[in-house]
């Protein structure tokens, strides 16, 4: 047999003899009418590594058409290259010629964006297709539906919609409030239930068997659904690693039974920095509660180092409390934002000092502390970190703030302003006396909707992280009841504020290993951790005692960093506790795509339930005659049957 790139006796042609104008011309136009079906693709982008697709950081010096955004990194393209090299040695010049183009082509997708897609690794329940394949040049092979539907097909989703996929990380908790990281480089996450216990879980995703603070004698909550009361919530001083301290938000009885906001410092153990000292609590705050609802709960710190503590309006409906309500009012610490220094003790046995800056320290009849006003329930605010390079809307804080009966907000804090409750409610007046008042002045929300897409805003973060470049400076927030997840763009033009819906991919794009596409209706809080990757907390049944709750990593499926960008190592930190392993409760796309394989397959008939004869056919003497196997067989003849497979 002729060698290809090799003389042939007798052709004439030192080995260029017809046979190998038909092997090359023929072997081109199977590439070239497969590399046109691939290039006809609309599948979504992923990675043959179950991963998306990144921009390298590195020059491709081979697949350079696929440096911008693809899924080789210089080590990868330098692989190809030799692979391409390695086959173009069996080949004459003349093939060379030919069909050297389609080859790298070929070859490259394998860097492709959509490179899942192309050799269909997402779909379990379609065999691995090599390429190239003598079957492809078949001339009936691009028209057989069965084939070629596979090749890209993707269910989309709403129009507009951000499709993301997610991944639990922690389940069995109690209405988890709130999720925080110490920032000491150790990558913990401290987890708060709302029944007063906070759990330590380590960067390999276990949790330590002892809580890190169990408050629950003192907490003030109760198990049935709608209380707003209870642990709320956790920071630590951004100097945590040389002082121990924390700070906590919760609700308590104080003297006479009378319900009260705590906001108090405690100190991680010396012995054990993974357990609380229960004895170091220092009450730095209490503020009356008028009612057992709207009772606030966020502490953060701002880049300035001063602790910001977010209040309700003191309850009810509507804040009835005195001619402006509590909102309204500069003397009430009720529908604030206040800003202390905790850096020490003030003034008046006050233990915290007040902010020279701060806007209202020498207004008559105003409290020292308070920040920002015009509050009715703020539920979970954030700091922006900052684009990563620019540092654009680095300290910006963003907050959710729950509405009456309309509208939903999402606010941008800023020292001195008025958020407009109890006078408005979203864009829109509330009270319509106060609305009317031309001293209002209060800044707008920078969005808001209303009561059909959701009842009770959950306030998130601007994703700064580096595993989803796509989602930099996007804020994604949610909300509680409707369990919907939504993102908000900035226009720089206009500074105005564009909403993006957030579905859930498809099992499509979700197919990998360790994604879920479902989560927990009751969507509790956002969260951080110290990496800057984004995060949820849900419940499927909202009661303080009900061990329903789980977390959940946002995942981008269409974009990835490059590897290795995003590698950290975490500072030791020792462990006196047993670990708990990880086990998770929700089902992946991948188990719920085999269960679903696998009840496709206990429908098809048997050949032998096929062949067996109707009892009742018999009974009534009928003149046919049963199915012979070999005639049964026919019928399910499958793939190489003509052959004598």
């Amino acid at each position: 047999m002729p060698v290809p790139g090799r003389s042939a006796p007798g052709d004439g042609q030192g080995g260029q003899g017809p046979w190998l104008w038909t092997l090359s011309g023929t072997f081109c136009l199977c590439l070239e009418l497969l590399l046109d079906q691939v290039g006809q693709l609309q599948g979504h982008p992923q990675c043959l590594d179950y991963r998306p697709p990144f921009r390298p950081a590195l020059h491709l010096e081979f697949c350079s058409h696929y440096e911008s955004f693809g899924c080789c990194d210089r080590r990868k393209d330098q692989h190809i290259a030799r692979r391409y090299h390695s086959i173009m040695g069996y080949l004459d010049p003349q093939g060379q010629e030919l069909c050297g183009g389609y080859i790298r082509d070929i070859l490259c997708q394998e860097c492709s964006p959509d490179t899942a897609h192309l050799y269909d690794t997402e779909n379990p329940r379609t065999p691995l297709r090599n390429l190239p394949d003598q079957d492809y040049c078949f001339p009936n092979v691009l028209r057989d539906g069965h084939l070629t539907r596979r090749l890209g097909a993707v269910a989309r989703g709403r129009r507009g919609c951000l499709r993301l996929c997610l991944a639990e990380v922690a389940n069995g908790l109690r209405n988890p409030v709130c999720m925080a990281h110490a920032g000491d480089g150790t990558h913990r996450a401290f987890v708060a239930e709302q029944v007063g216990v906070v759990w330590v879980y380590l960067p390999d995703g276990s949790r330590l068997e002892r809580p890190f603070l169990d408050l629950r004698n003192v907490v003030l909550t109760t198990p049935w659904i709608g209380d707003e009361r209870g642990f709320l919530g956790l920071a630590f001083h951004p100097r945590f690693r040389q002082n121990r301290k924390f700070y906590i938000y919760y609700s308590c009885l104080g003297r006479g039974k009378v319900e009260k906001i705590r906001i108090s410092q405690m100190k991680a153990s010396r012995a054990d920095p993974n357990r609380a000292n229960p004895a170091s609590e220092r009450v730095i705050l209490e503020i009356e509660e008028l009612a057992s609802n709207h009772n606030g709960g966020q502490l953060l710190f701002g880049l300035d180092g001063y602790l910001y503590i977010f209040t309700g309006d003191g309850g009810q409906a509507g804040d009835p409390f005195g001619e402006f309500g509590n909102a309204q009012n500069k003397s009430s610490l009720l529908g604030k934002v206040l800003r202390i220094d905790v850096n020490g003790a003030g003034t008046e046995g006050r233990r915290y000092r007040v902010p020279p800056d701060n806007p209202f320290v020498s207004e008559p009849g105003a409290h020292p502390a308070v920040y920002a006003y015009g509050i009715r329930n703020v539920w979970r605010c954030a700091v922006d970190r900052g684009d990563p390079v620019t540092h654009r809307g680095r300290g910006r804080i963003f907050c959710g703030d729950v509405g009456q009966n309309r509208f939903e907000e999402v606010n941008i804090i800023v020292k001195g302003g008025n958020y407009g409750w109890r006078a408005k409610e979203g864009f829109e007046c509330y009270d319509e006396k106060l609305c009317r008042n031309a001293s209002l002045d209060d800044i707008p929300p920078i969005f808001a909707y209303d009561h059909e897409v959701g009842k009770s805003v959950t306030g998130g973060y601007v994703y700064r992280g580096c595993q989803s470049p796509n989602l930099n400076g996007l804020y994604i927030f949610g909300d509680f009841m409707s369990g919907q997840l939504m993102a908000l763009k900035e226009d720089r033009k206009t500074k105005k504020w564009k909403k993006q819906d957030i579905c859930l991919g498809t099992t499509e794009s979700c197919a990998f290993p360790g994604l879920v596409s479902t989560h927990s209706k009751f969507i509790i809080s956002f969260a951080e951790d110290e990496a800057g990757e984004l995060y949820f907390l849900a419940t499927s049944y909202p009661s303080a005692y009900a061990p329903r709750g789980s977390i959940y990593k946002l995942v981008d499926p269409s974009r990835r960093a490059p590897p290795g960008k995003c590698k950290y190592k975490p500072v030791p930190v020792g462990t006196k506790s047993k670990r708990v392993p990880f086990r998770p409760l929700a089902k992946t796309v991948l188990e719920l795509l085999k269960e679903q394989s696998e009840k496709a397959a206990r429908k098809l008939p048997s050949v032998t339930s096929a062949s067996r004869p109707d009892p009742a056919s018999s009974e009534k003497g009928s003149s046919k005659k049963p199915a012979s196997p070999t005639r049964s067989r026919k019928l399910f003849r499958g793939p190489g049957a003509e052959k004598g497979a």
